[in-house]
Formats: C-alpha cells, structure tokens, sequence
C-alpha cells in the first residue's frame, strides 16, 4: 500500500524499513498520511526531512502531513500595538533551552479553550526531551517574570527550518513574546519558516500563512540544504 487515499486504510509503518517513509505516500483529507511505528530519533527526523509530523491521543501513533500548510516566515510575524507595547516594556524574561522539561510539560497540561487534553502524553514527553538532551535536535522558548515560568513553546529543528510543536502560556501574551522572539532569533540566523503543522486562530493572528502543501516540501528541501542548528541556543546577538 502506497498511500493513504480516502476510504482506504493507511499505511502501517514498519519502524525497520529503510525509509520509513516511502516517497510515493500522499495524504487523505484530513492529512493523515501514515499510522504505528515509534518516536526514534531516527523516525522522527526522517519524518520532519519529509513534511511528516506525528499527532495522536493514543496508541496507534498517527502521521500526517496536512494540505494546505500553515507556515510562519519569521520576517513577517504580526506584532499587534499592544503586543509591541509589552515586549517594550520588558515585563517578562526570555531564555532559550532553558527548563526544557518543564516547558513540553506545561504543553502538554495547561488547559487551552476549546481543546479536550493533549496529544502529548508519556511517550511524545520523553521522545522530544531525549532529542533535546542527546542532540539538541529539539529547542524551546521560556518567557519567566519574577523568577516564575509563565510561558514558552518548544520544537524541532532540522537545517533552517523550524518544527514548531506545542506552546502554552500562564499569563496573558507570555506564549506570544516567545513566538516574537523566536521569530527574531530564527530571523538572525536566515531561518527560511516556522512549520506550524496545524492550522488555529492563534497562529494566524500572528501572521501564519496557509500555502499548498507541494509548495511546503519545495521550501523544506531548500531549507534542509543547509547547516543543522544542533546546539544549546542563547540570545546572543554577537554569536549569529
């Protein structure tokens, strides 16, 4: 079975095939593109090289790959008055790779309106922090004021292209400040998008675009030409 069409069961991936992925698979219409296999390190980023990223409640793991996709150039992200009023005022704090951890954790459990739990659970938690600690293959944002996490997200990054996974916040626009300055981060190091995956509200307020997802895998193989940003990140303007 090469692909994933409607009314057709998926394909079942077999973790020790060489790909993983075959190239003829295409998704269906909700983007479901694959299901099983595991969250390897090498699974994963053969997954991500491909436009493939998992989400799921449960066993089995799903795969998708969702046209069209929502994308963010970091150049453009939309920054409101009163956003910019905030980020001036320099009431939160902002590190990167820093309680990584704690970051994927409060993802994966602070309540978000119109959403019934997380597909992160035990597996996807230890999966993205083991990349985080092996390889740095996984970053996060954390935006702290008065010495507390308030908010943050975390992804995965292969050559100039950022996976964006999950974000959270505890304190009203603590989640956007870490999106600004991961924009201004990726910005300064020639960053060509942010894959955000699946399509909200959120994202496209803050300028995300939707483009076909032919158009998506033309600009992630660009990206994945170039040099992997796999070590602990800092705010350091003088080292981009």
């Amino acid at each position: 079975m090469s692909c994933a069409s409607k009314g057709a069961l998926p394909y079942i991936i077999d973790s020790n095939s060489e790909p993983v992925f075959p190239d003829s698979l295409k998704p269906d219409g909700n983007g479901l593109i694959a299901v099983g296999g595991e969250l390897s390190r090498r699974v994963l980023v053969e997954a991500y090289s491909k436009g493939i990223f998992p989400w799921f409640n449960g066993p089995p793991i799903m795969w998708f790959s969702t046209d069209p996709r929502p994308v963010l150039y970091p150049d453009r992200i939309r920054i409101s008055r009163r956003l910019g009023r905030i980020l001036r005022q320099g009431r939160f704090q902002v590190r990167f790779d820093e309680d990584f951890e704690e970051v994927v954790y409060l993802c994966a459990t602070v309540p978000r309106a119109n959403q019934e739990g997380s597909w992160i659970d035990r597996r996807f938690f230890e999966a993205y922090t083991r990349l985080h600690y092996e390889s740095y293959i996984t970053h996060c944002v954390s935006v702290y004021r008065e010495g507390r996490l308030c908010g943050g997200l975390y992804g995965l990054t292969l050559g100039r292209v950022f996976f964006g996974e999950s974000m959270f916040s505890l304190q009203a626009n603590a989640s956007k400040v870490a999106l600004v300055h991961l924009c201004r981060l990726l910005e300064r190091r020639r960053f060509l998008m942010i894959d955000c995956q699946q399509v909200t509200p959120h994202i496209l307020s803050m300028g995300a675009l939707q483009i076909p997802r032919s158009e998506y895998l033309e600009l992630l193989r660009e990206g994945l030409r170039a040099t992997h940003h796999h070590y602990p990140w800092r705010d350091d303007r003088s080292a981009d």
